[in-house]
């Protein structure tokens, strides 16, 4: 079973959508990248919130339906 990230509010779509038009199919190593960098400097706020928005981001390269099709 995939697991759902957490989306605290819009702007963390908003962050996914971003690196994906910017980053393409390396959007998820870029958001990985980002959450690195802030662990290195001790912010784990931002650490949490990159490693979401890469789970999204995988997410959402997924073509196939996952969980409960209504």
């Amino acid at each position: 079973m995939i697991a759902l990230p957490f989306l605290p509010d819009r702007t963390t779509l908003a962050d996914a959508d971003d690196l994906i038009r910017h980053y393409g199919d390396d959007a998820g190593y870029e958001a990985a990248a980002r959450a690195n960098a802030s662990r290195e400097r001790g912010n784990a706020l931002h650490f949490a919130r990159w490693r979401q928005i890469e789970r999204l981001i995988v997410l959402l390269s997924v073509d196939e339906p996952f969980g409960t099709v209504h």
